[in-house]
């Protein structure tokens, strides 16, 4: 199956939140002892929240690039763009943590430590089986 940028990249964004949705109610219903439907308001609110600060974060950043002229992403730069999202969406994450799980700061920080650590290798897996079943269209 071949789509254009944009349609493969909503596609992507979409099967992306409802499988990372999925998976976060039951790691965080895990994490807190709870039960699933307690942890679903969460897992939601935590993908809306990552794909609007996705969006705020790389307007912002590209924009900062522009302005530093900067033409392409060292791999540095890549790690520094991919720890400020990290941090960014755990300090938007952390109080909404500590109200919905009645935790402190630390039970929160370790939750999101944990969904950190899962997604980097979900998003590694997820975006390699998306590439092989929808391949990127190549012009020529």
């Amino acid at each position: 199956m071949t789509l254009s940028p944009v349609a493969r990249r909503i596609t992507y964004v979409v099967v992306f939140e409802i499988f990372a949705i999925a998976f976060a109610t039951i790691l965080l219903a895990t994490l807190s002892g709870g039960e699933a439907q307690g942890s679903l308001p969460v897992a939601v609110a935590s993908s809306v929240a990552a794909v609007v600060w996705n969006f705020i974060y790389n307007t912002l950043f590209e924009r900062w690039e522009q302005l530093r002229r900067i033409q392409t992403r060292s791999l540095g730069l890549r790690v520094v763009h991919a720890a400020g999202f990290e941090f960014g969406l755990i300090a938007i994450l952390i109080p909404l943590f500590m109200f919905w799980y009645q935790v402190g700061p630390f039970d929160a920080l370790v939750m999101q430590v944990a969904l950190l650590i899962f997604f980097l290798v979900f998003t590694f897996v997820f975006t390699w089986i998306f590439d092989y079943v929808v391949p990127i269209k190549r012009e020529g």
